[in-house]
C-alpha cells in the first residue's frame, strides 16, 4: 500500500498539507500502541507496523522534495542505480559554472563567487517555476502523464545536480 492510498489521498505532487496533516494525527491516534497494550502479540505487531508506516507517510508526503522522488519512484521513473543523462544544453551551462568554481580555488575572489552564487540561483528558480508547472498539470491531470512524469523526472535530476554544486559553493564560505 502506497502512502496516498493508505491516507486515501489521490496521487499529488501538492497534497492538501491540512488534509495530510489532519490523517497523520488521525491514524496516529487510531495506530498508537498504547491502545492495544492487552491484544495478543500479533494485533500489537500490526497495528506497530501501521504506527510506522503512518509516520513514514507523514515524513514523505509533508516535505515536497520527499515527495517528488516518492512519486517518481512509485510511477517507476526512478530506478535504483540508474545512470540519468542530463541534457547536453544544460550541461554545457553547468560547465561555464563549474570552471568559475575551479577558478575560485585558485584564485578566491567575492565578487566572482557572488556571480557564481547568483548565477546559480537563478537556474535553481527558473527549475523551480518548471517544476511548479508541470507538477500543477500533472495533480490537474492535463495532457500526457508520461510524458509530464519524464520531464518532471529531467527537473529532479537537474536540481539534484544544482544541489550538489550549491554544496560546493559552500565550502567558499
Amino acid at each position: 500500500m502506497d502512502y496516498f492510498e493508505f491516507y486515501e489521498l489521490p496521487i499529488s505532487f501538492n497534497p492538501d498539507q491540512q488534509l495530510v496533516r489532519q490523517k497523520f494525527y488521525e491514524l496516529s491516534k487510531k495506530y498508537h500502541p498504547d491502545f492495544y497494550i492487552n491484544e495478543d502479540q500479533a494485533k500489537q505487531d500490526e497495528v506497530l507496523e501501521l504506527s510506522t508506516l503512518n509516520n513514514k507517510a507523514f515524513q514523505v508526503l509533508k516535505d515536497p522534495q520527499k515527495r517528488l522522488h516518492y512519486i517518481l519512484s512509485l510511477k517507476g521513473q526512478l530506478q535504483e542505480g540508474e545512470n540519468y543523462v542530463l541534457p547536453q544544453s544544460f550541461l554545457m551551462e553547468m560547465m561555464d559554472v563549474n570552471e568559475a568554481l575551479m577558478e575560485l580555488e585558485f584564485e578566491p575572489d567575492a565578487s566572482k563567487l557572488e556571480e557564481v552564487k547568483t548565477q546559480i540561483a537563478q537556474i535553481e528558480q527558473a527549475l523551480h517555476q518548471e517544476l511548479e508547472t508541470l507538477t500543477t498539470e500533472f495533480d490537474q491531470q492535463q495532457g500526457d502523464e508520461g510524458a509530464k512524469l519524464k520531464a518532471i523526472k529531467d527537473l529532479y535530476y537537474r536540481n539534484k545536480y544544482l544541489q550538489r554544486l550549491a554544496e560546493s559553493l559552500a565550502k567558499f564560505g
